[in-house]
């Protein structure tokens, strides 16, 4: 099937939109192209992850019986440890239920999104 259109970007809510920026920007490597009070992004060139404000943000919560979670995004990475150990000095926490075993990792984002690291490939 031939694709009639491509992923351009992918938006966040948050409390702050600079600051989702700068940490997704240490998780991925990807240049912060806009950032404001209300609204930031990063971005690869390519494709785009846009952070927004909203007022009395509620984080979601993890693990998500109640279906509360919209989305998380799947990071992957050479060293599941390394890339943990940095992505935790950058703000992220570690929840204690981990149903991944070895194979990945979730991990919360500043904002309170979770995310998984994966290994590569």
């Amino acid at each position: 099937m031939t694709a009639i259109a491509n992923l351009v970007m992918v938006n966040i809510d948050g409390p702050d939109p600079a600051a989702l920026a700068r940490f997704y920007h240490q998780v991925l490597g990807w240049e912060v192209t806009h950032s404001e009070h209300e609204y930031a992004m990063i971005s690869d060139g390519t494709t785009s992850i846009g952070f927004g404000r909203v007022e009395d943000y509620q984080p979601p919560a993890w693990p998500n019986p109640g279906g509360t979670k919209q989305f998380h995004l799947d990071v992957g990475v050479e060293d599941l440890d390394k890339a943990e150990e940095l992505y935790l000095a950058a703000g992220a926490t570690k929840p204690e239920f981990q149903p991944g075993g070895e194979r990945w990792r979730v991990l919360i984002d500043p904002a309170g999104h979770p995310f998984c690291i994966c290994p590569r490939g």
